[in-house]
């Protein structure tokens, strides 16, 4: 086994990593930028050492800097985690020539399927089922849209070194189709150096399905359950389970085969995942190959009890399989889901700032989260926005999701916005529970864009009453109250009133709203971050921040803005100071912080509603900019290059 690790990575598959060699005996040494000086996983590691400035082409990116930290701290081996180098076949040979063993696949299975190409030609020669669509590089725009007049609209633009999501575009006719090249080809280049783009039919209504399987260096080969990752926004995935709801037995195994028959072809070792899109019909395709650990690779962990990370490890140092095909077993189901830094009411647009707090669920047999951040960090505009993974078990689908549900409402994040909310009701969405997912679910479910829940009328009054109960712990707890002690306050919630008598009881109150009286105990009220309470003995958890008589507390799923004032009279004073005023701006704000890639106007210039107006690049992701109504440009308050705050002004409108 190795003796000393180079985890060429971040975040929290950095820190993943680090414990499994760890409790292997293995010593470990991070690199790290500028940005993550500070950062988690340079704390957990032996050692530590600085490969570069901020951004990731200057340090993660770049292969000589990480190479020469491999020679200064004299590793015998390098983990490379997901993205970043993990799959730069440029990077392995250096490693290979300088005596460093590469904890992965050899420089020929990195090349061959991470050109989506030619991992596709393979595929059909091993009899795999592909995606029909043109078998060439595109050069153009205008190839393109030939290409996609020749297959077919809705066509997939995507980046031939892609993954991630990055730099791919659907499109479903002419004007999609220029302006869709021309962002994934542009957002290729950023992300992997490589700006060639292959098109292929969109499968519509499908479901995105993948295979775990690993090989050794003895020609021994399995493949494990498959993950369902059809639950996705901007083409990358935000919920993962295994096993798949939809898959069969007879369904898994002629997959299986298929991802092993591919594997074969190249004399795979080493973790790798073999994506397949299903039809409505059942029939798979292949997609791609990731020569890599996935994201999501917890799921498969966590219903096998198998470290993938120290399976890798062991098979690059040379290690047979310890397991065979028939030894593989399914222990009940497991869900994941990627915590992100982004505002999922303004189209999950990247977010940036300082964790101001972190609280995380507890874990537990059921319950793992995978992190890389604290309370206090900064959560920098350089890199991929996910914050943690939470990942939960159970004996069945239900109960996994179920564990999920608490745990997101123990999750507590301020600061700055987050995915919660929406992973929250999508784990309580009806279709969802109910196993109907595709990879059109969110475009299905939120057509108009993400607006969070509502709670339903049970929750509601639970809300009402801890927000009554949490009032009197913040004004009036110093107060010695005798047992019966009644207090009143008026619950707000938008324009509902609720009245509410709290009797105290000596250890927790009777809360009287309107004909309903329950029982709240607090158990923990941990100010301004969370809360763990019962009603009528059952435990329930809550997200709360506070500032002067306004509370906002997620709970059930739901964010909510609550008022609580202790008279009626305080109740419509309230009313008036909290009244929503709306006004149309002539700005274009920023949405985000980022760089100016693209300012597509001038001063004096006419747009119509919907037209284009500049790109910002955030977090590895381009965004592009529209005008919501008609108007001429007054004035341009940015330039392109330029690294903008969010809400800052850009562009007056006329």
């Amino acid at each position: 086994m190795f003796k000393k690790l180079m985890i060429a990575n971040r975040g929290e598959i950095a820190c993943r990593v680090i414990r499994t060699a760890r409790r292997l005996g293995i010593q470990t040494v991070a690199v790290y930028s500028n940005a993550d000086q500070n950062a988690l996983h340079v704390e957990l590691a032996d050692e530590a050492i600085l490969i570069g400035d901020s951004p990731a082409s200057s340090s993660y990116l770049n292969v000589d800097s990480v190479l020469n930290a491999c020679l200064e701290t004299g590793v015998d081996a390098l983990h490379p985690g997901y993205g970043f180098l993990s799959e730069n076949s440029k990077f392995v040979s250096a490693l290979e020539k300088a005596g460093i063993s590469f904890v992965g696949p050899s420089v020929h299975a990195i090349e061959i399927m991470g050109d989506k190409i030619a991992s596709k030609r393979l595929a059909t020669r091993a009899g795999v089922s592909v995606i029909p669509g043109y078998d060439g590089i595109v050069n153009d725009a205008q190839e393109a849209i030939e290409r996609a007049h020749e297959i077919g609209y809705p066509v997939m633009l995507k980046a031939s070194a892609g993954g991630g999501g990055k730099g791919l575009r659907i499109a479903s006719d002419i004007q999609g189709t220029l302006e869709g090249f021309e962002r994934a080809q542009s957002e290729a280049i950023s992300s992997f150096g490589d700006d060639r783009i292959l098109i292929e039919k969109c499968i519509l209504e499908s479901r995105h399905i993948e295979i775990q399987v690993i090989g050794d260096r003895y020609g021994n080969f399995v493949y494990f359950c498959e993950r369902e990752c059809s639950i996705q926004r901007r083409h990358q995935k935000v919920i993962e389970e295994s096993p798949s709801p939809f898959v069969d037995e007879d369904m898994r195994r002629a997959m299986g085969e298929q991802a092993l028959a591919l594997v074969k072809a190249i004399n795979y070792y080493s973790v790798g995942t073999v994506e397949f899109i299903i039809d409505s019909f059942g029939k798979f395709y292949f997609l791609e190959m990731n020569t890599r650990l996935q994201v999501e690779h917890p799921v498969t962990e966590m219903i096998t009890q198998l470290d993938l990370v120290e399976l890798m490890l062991r098979v690059s140092a040379g290690e047979r399989l310890p397991f065979s095909q028939d030894e593989i077993a399914i222990q009940g189901w497991a869900v994941e889901a990627r915590i992100y830094a982004e505002d999922p009411f303004r189209e999950f647009l990247p977010e940036a700032g300082r964790l101001s707090s972190y609280r995380e669920p507890p874990p537990s047999s059921s319950v793992r989260i995978d992190t890389g951040v604290r309370e206090g960090d900064e959560v920098s505009i350089h890199y991929d926005p996910m914050l943690a993974k939470v990942i939960t078990h159970g004996h069945s689908r239900d109960e996994a999701i179920d564990t999920m549900s608490t745990a997101l409402d123990q999750f507590c994040i301020q600061g700055i916005s987050t995915n919660i909310p929406f992973i929250a009701q999508t784990v309580r969405n009806y279709r969802f529970i109910q196993g109907r997912l595709s990879t059109e679910f969110f475009r299905e479910e939120y057509p108009d864009g993400f607006v969070g829940g509502v709670l339903g009328h049970d929750d509601q009054l639970r809300l009402v009453g801890l927000a009554a109960v949490l009032d009197w712990y913040e004004y009036e707890k110093h107060k010695q109250l005798l047992a019966d002690s009644v207090i009143n306050r008026i619950v707000r919630i938008k324009d509902d009133l609720w009245k509410t008598q709290c009797t105290y009881t000596g250890l927790g109150f009777y809360v009287q709203i309107d004909n309903v009286r329950f029982a709240v105990v607090i158990e923990s009220y941990n100010r301004q971050v969370q809360a763990i309470f019962k009603i009528d003995g059952k435990t329930y958890h809550a997200s709360v921040r506070r500032t002067s008589f306004r509370y906002q507390i997620f709970f059930a799923g739901v964010e909510t803005e609550v008022t609580v004032l202790p008279s009626e009279v305080d109740a419509l004073y309230g009313l008036m100071l909290t009244k929503e005023i709306s006004y149309k701006s002539n700005f274009v704000l920023a949405p985000m912080a980022g760089l100016l890639v693209s300012l597509f106007v001038k001063l004096g210039q006419e747009v119509r509603s919907g037209d284009q107006l500049a790109v910002i690049e955030a977090m590895k992701m381009e965004n592009s900019l529209r005008t919501t109504h008609d108007a001429i440009i007054s004035k341009i308050l940015v330039t392109k290059g330029q690294t903008v705050e969010k809400d800052q002004l850009m562009i007056e409108l006329k």
